[in-house]
């Protein structure tokens, strides 16, 4: 008996070479039938008998292709009245004008097309643009949906004879390949020098490898913007791209050829190899080997950014025995979005680089690398993936909830911002963005709303932003009149966030630990504990208020936070105190902040743990002054080594105010001046341990006494804090010591760049009450 079945099919199941393995399988199992993409993913018809039906959709389900992730299999009525089939067919896409389908993120070159590449017999023999429906660009190239060649980049290039037919072969692996191309008629290469004039050569790659051999700065445009590239070996090369970039501290990713080749820079495990050689190749922070590489490329960090190559250029680059390492950098002035297009890189990167590589498929979309740590200790069950960054080869995959949210927008914070939209049960984040600092990130910010609504076909009826009344993106969201918008305070946005990745309902107890948030009271919050649910929360916790003298001026410089500390602690004798820090200010400048200190002059109040760890990295004369974000609390931490054993805590004290319980930080600043004050060389790296023991100890500690008065065994960990290894480690240890059930961040970051995610979640709650609640300081 045959039979007549249809399916909807969705996910990304589209320009991933989805039909053609329908249409192969269904030559194997004897179905007849078509297969096509329209705007809800692909929709399917087979006939055949029953048994063979099942094995069809079996066989699909299990090994779909490479770069497929299926996500739902539905039967839906068939053709009326039934057709005999006598064969099967690929129909033309049907647009409907909505989309329902994921937008394919972008992938790694594959194995075969590396085989290719490499083989002087082949046509695309060296060809830096090779790809195929397993591997290349997607969502860097698309312009919209449903993805067909006409509606990407690659529309400007035709096709050559022999690129058409294995479009068109059933058999070929390019089968409906939407960037298939070729050295005759596909995209090429092109060097420039540092003015923009073309470089005439025979061999653009083998010109560039040449010249970083000999220590040259290039511009290399890549899968979704621009990396400066120098050879990582060299380091007076290295320290010159320091200089003309302006950056003298923060790390620099590198890249190498294979996992052999991270083994001798780094210690790498199963599980590290794994992530290394996932589709998405993103930068994965591994421990380094001592003595290998220069430490101008990570200076007092313990960690490499490590990737592998995620393009064929990538590999060529690589191709020279004597040039195994690169560094490999975003391609940007610091403050500013990564530059995607050839002008803009012309006109930004030539005061920092020689030469250019430069090529003419254009990039829609700016996607810069992902970044990501991957864990491995004792009590945590299995390794722990944690992002630092969420971008190329994961935007824009959607989160899945339990239920539907209804169509919301939310624009992220100001810091590390991404944009989130939410249609049906899933929310799609985009790539990370920046820091919304200027007109350029806005910008970028604007248009990756703007175009993944357009992809996604979501037209949103409210818009979340930050309750910060100065933040562009909030600003933005109230001029759009159109739609509703929901303030959602920041914590409150990140414990949301982090119970939303985590599939939690109910009430729960966010610690939320980060360097800033506008509170409900006007003034900085930042080391808090909450209670409560995505519609509203209650602020049960927090830290003592310092001082950021100066306001803003004091997160680049941390010795002004360590001078608030000081009188905070001391008072009237703080200035007094002898202390190495100190000493490392000029005398004027020490004069005028502790009289800042003790009267509250231009003095921002703050419970920021973030600054309480800068603070502290200033005391023990760690970092004073920070070139890039959280510098002074990476650089304390690094101090650990990546080992997570901890030693007894230093003094604190807990004490309830107004029902709410506060932490007192003083008795560790006179236990760690003390330290310092002893006489004998302060043992930093132990002061360091017992500091981040501390921070350990004081979650465990209110999050237990929360938990009793409140009733809830469930606690989130969440904000810019908890990127700080050590401290997540121990605290989701100590809490499963304490019998609480502790969830953190594994999908998204745990600092601004996962807070679109619960803008959102809040805001769907809210929105579905007749009035918005006001959350509140108090139980």
């Amino acid at each position: 008996m045959r039979e007549t079945r249809r399916y909807r099919i969705n996910g990304i199941v589209q320009g991933v070479g989805f039909r053609p393995c329908v249409h192969r399988l269904a030559r194997q199992f004897g179905a007849g039938g078509w297969v096509l993409n329209d705007s809800d993913g692909v929709l399917l018809e087979v006939q055949g008998p029953g048994a063979a039906l099942d094995a069809f959709m079996d066989e699909l389900v299990t090994h779909p292709p490479p770069m497929a992730r299926i996500l739902r299999v539905l039967r839906v009525p068939a053709s009326e009245p039934e057709v005999h089939y006598e064969g099967f067919e690929i129909k033309h896409s049907v647009d409907l004008q909505r989309t329902e389908t994921i937008v394919p993120p972008d992938s790694n070159v594959c194995e075969d097309c590396l085989r290719e590449m490499k083989n002087p017999e082949d046509r695309r023999h060296r060809y830096p643009f090779i790809n195929c429906t397993n591997c290349g660009p997607r969502y860097s190239i698309i312009y919209d949906m449903p993805y067909d060649r006409p509606q990407s980049t690659m529309r400007a290039f035709r096709m050559c004879g022999p690129c058409e037919r294995e479009y068109h072969d059933i058999e070929d692996r390019r089968y409906h390949a939407q960037p298939n191309a070729c050295p005759d008629c596909g995209p090429r290469l092109e060097a420039r020098d540092r003015d923009g004039q073309r470089i005439d050569t025979p061999d653009v790659v083998r010109f560039a490898i040449a010249r970083l051999r000999e220590g040259a700065i290039f511009a290399v445009k890549s899968l979704g913007g621009f990396h400066l590239v120098v050879d990582a070996a060299n380091e007076a090369a290295v320290r010159e791209l320091r200089r003309r970039k302006r950056r003298d501290a923060k790390p620099f990713a590198i890249m190498v050829a294979d996992r052999e080749s991270a083994r001798r820079v780094a210690e790498v495990s199963h599980y590290d190899e794994q992530i290394l050689e996932s589709p998405q190749r993103p930068i994965v922070l591994l421990r380094k080997r001592p003595g290998v590489l220069s430490d101008a490329i990570a200076p007092r960090n313990p960690n490499l950014g490590i990737m592998l190559p995620s393009t064929p250029l990538h590999y060529l680059l690589l191709e020279d025995p004597g040039l195994q390492t690169l560094v490999m950098t975003s391609g940007n002035m610091s403050g500013h979005p990564i530059c995607y297009d050839n002008e803009s890189a012309l006109t930004q990167l030539r005061g920092v680089v020689d030469y250019f590589v430069l090529h003419d498929r254009d990039i829609r979309t700016r996607v810069d690398d992902s970044l990501v740590r991957p864990t491995q200790a004792e009590g945590l069950g299995q390794p722990m993936l944690c992002f630092v960054r969420r971008s190329r080869g994961y935007a824009p995959y959607p989160i899945h909830l339990p239920e539907p949210v209804g169509s919301i927008v939310a624009l992220g914070a100001e810091l590390k911002t991404t944009v989130a939209l939410s249609k049906k049960s899933e929310v799609f984040v985009g790539q990370h963005i920046g820091d919304l600092k200027n007109d350029s990130t806005f910008e970028a910010h604007t248009d990756c709303a703007k175009h993944m609504q357009q992809l996604l076909s979501i037209r949103p009826d409210v818009v979340a932003c930050d309750m910060h009344p100065a933040f562009r993106s909030s600003r933005a969201a109230v001029e759009r009149k159109e739609l509703r918008v929901v303030r959602v305070q920041h914590h409150h946005a990140h414990m949301a966030s982090c119970m939303a990745e985590n599939g939690l309902t109910g009430k729960v107890i966010g610690a939320i630990f980060d360097g800033s948030g506008y509170g409900l009271d006007g003034t900085i919050w930042g080391g808090e504990f909450l209670y409560g649910d995505y519609r509203e929360f209650t602020r049960v916790g927090h830290l003592r208020p310092l001082y950021l003298l100066g306001g803003d001026k004091a997160v680049r410089e941390p010795i002004r936070v360590a001078i608030s500390l000081l009188t905070e602690t001391f008072g009237e004798e703080a200035h007094r105190l002898e202390l190495p820090a100190l000493a490392d200010l000029e005398a004027f400048n020490r004069e005028v902040f502790f009289k800042m200190a003790a009267k509250k002059i231009n003095a921002t109040p703050t419970t920021s743990m973030g600054r309480l760890f800068d603070g502290v990295s200033s005391l023990l004369r760690i970092c004073h002054q920070c070139e890039y974000e959280a510098q002074a609390a990476i650089e304390l931490e690094a101090l650990l080594d990546r080992d997570f054993q901890m030693l007894p805590p230093l003094a604190y004290s807990l004490e309830a105010q107004e029902d709410r319980l506060v932490v007192d930080y003083r008795p560790l600043i006179r236990e760690l001046v003390e330290e310092l004050r002893g006489g004998a060389t302060p043992d930093v790296k132990r002061l360091s341990r017992r500091f981040h023991s501390t921070v350990v100890d004081i979650i465990g500690q209110m999050c237990g006494r929360l938990a009793e008065r409140h009733g809830t065994r469930t606690v989130v960990l969440s904000g810019g804090v908890f990127m700080n290894e050590y401290v997540l480690v121990n605290a989701l240890r100590r809490l499963k010591e304490l019998g609480l059930e502790p969830h953190c961040h594994r999908q998204l970051p745990t600092n601004d760049g996962g807070i679109s995610l619960g803008q959102i979640m809040v805001a769907h709650a809210q929105s579905a009450s007749a009035e918005l609640p006001s959350s509140q300081e108090t139980p």
